[in-house]
């Protein structure tokens, strides 16, 4: 399905679902109270995006830190593959969701309720801003303790009434704090209003590196050798760029003739830079549009070229990426690899990278134009937030990266 069939799904289906399932869990309630419960079982339920998979690590290891049970996580199957990056949570802990047509996502959904049960989930933790289709996961998932974000007062997507302990989301805090204070909500005996009360430092939001051995590290190059004829690793340092961008929100594309400028910048400046131009293998073709462009025999087609799995091995030989605000930003904080990432239409504050990393953002009056109150769905069909920024701007923020193969 797409993105829109599955927002109108969400919208049409869930508000009225969300409003029903609200009047009969409240109506159970009133005649057998729940009872109050440690956590122990804990569901994580984040099924959209790939990137908040790494993002919430750090909640995800506290919460792990601090519960004698077990941690689960539910996510689309398309994006489970973002979880095996750092191996938090155990693989037979993670239930995927084939979103592949609303018949699977029905059969999914009421297998995920039989494997709630299995599984004895006690705690829930909806990470999601704006999916009623959530906010019934946790509601029916059996769970005792409810965590997620609530609107109160604000203009907010209505989503049922689900939640036993309501978190505040924060829009002018990253949104790693925003996962640790559900996270704190979850674990405090104190009864709040809204959840949390603290002030959550930075040093709490720190990533995890992964793991990379030297064999991985030798057959990722192994594969750039045979892609690229003559390549030296002593030589050649490897800069990637990443031009693609999801269709969930398509106003973060920047032009490939931009990205294309920057590249025959750089290889001007360093006369022995090899470009990889990283993408899954269904955008090969796209990438092959930016290799022609450039026409240079150091800008190399990569798209699909190692697994996904093999991607911390190739951050971890390379010198830098340049992407836009996407997936491959975050995949890359695991590693010790810089990444300058171009942001439009959402802010660099909120959805940074985690690792080290360099933010390209114009900041103009109307950015950022999405949030959780929109549904991440915003009007505008002229991106200038990501037009005014020009290949010139970018090739001069990397320049000190450049200077620094150099030196």
């Amino acid at each position: 399905m797409n993105v829109d069939t599955m927002r109108n799904i969400d919208h049409y289906a869930g508000v009225p679902l969300t409003f029903i399932g609200t009047i009969i869990k409240k109506t159970i309630q009133f005649f057998a109270p729940p009872k109050k419960i440690k956590p122990k079982n804990v569901l994580l339920i984040e099924l959209s995006e790939m990137g908040s998979a790494i993002i919430v690590d750090p909640a995800m290891r506290k919460l792990k830190a601090n519960i004698e049970g077990e941690l689960f996580f539910v996510i689309f199957s398309k994006n489970k593959v973002s979880l095996q990056l750092l191996e938090t949570v155990k693989e037979e802990n993670i239930f995927t969701i084939d979103e592949s047509s609303i018949l699977n996502l029905a059969l999914s959904a009421i297998e995920f309720l039989k494997w709630c049960r299995k599984n004895k989930i006690d705690s829930a933790i909806d990470l999601e801003l704006f999916s009623r289709f959530t906010a019934l996961l946790t509601a029916t998932c059996g769970a005792v303790n409810c965590v997620g974000f609530h609107a109160f007062h604000n203009e907010g997507l209505y989503r049922g009434d689900f939640l036993t302990r309501k978190v505040a989301y924060n829009p002018h805090q990253h949104i790693a704090k925003n996962f640790i204070s559900l996270v704190d909500a979850l674990l405090t005996d104190e009864v709040q209003l809204p959840y949390t009360k603290r002030i959550i430092p930075d040093d709490e939001i720190v990533i995890a590196k992964a793991t990379i051995s030297d064999e991985e590290k030798q057959d990722v190059l192994a594969i750039i050798s045979q892609t690229y004829e003559g390549f030296d690793r002593e030589k050649n340092p490897i800069i990637l760029v990443n031009s693609n961008a999801s269709d969930l929100l398509p106003q973060r594309r920047w032009d490939k003739e931009n990205y294309g400028d920057v590249i025959k910048m750089i290889l001007t400046y360093n006369s022995d830079a090899i470009i990889l131009l990283t993408g899954a293998p269904a955008e090969k073709d796209g990438a092959q549009l930016l290799t022609d462009y450039v026409s240079d025999k150091r800008c190399v087609n990569f798209a699909g070229a190692v697994k996904f799995l093999q991607l911390p091995a190739l951050y971890s030989v390379s010198k830098f990426m340049l992407t836009n605000d996407s997936g491959p930003a975050h995949f890359a904080s695991i590693t010790d690899m810089h990444t300058f990432v171009l942001f439009g239409p959402e802010t660099p504050a909120l959805y940074s990278s985690l690792g080290p990393t360099t933010p390209i953002y114009a900041g103009m009056a109307c950015s950022p134009c999405v949030s959780a109150s929109n549904h991440r769905k915003t009007p505008c069909t002229d991106n200038q937030c990501i037009k005014i920024i020009t290949p010139e701007w970018v090739f001069n923020t990397l320049k000190p990266k450049l200077d620094e193969l150099n030196s």
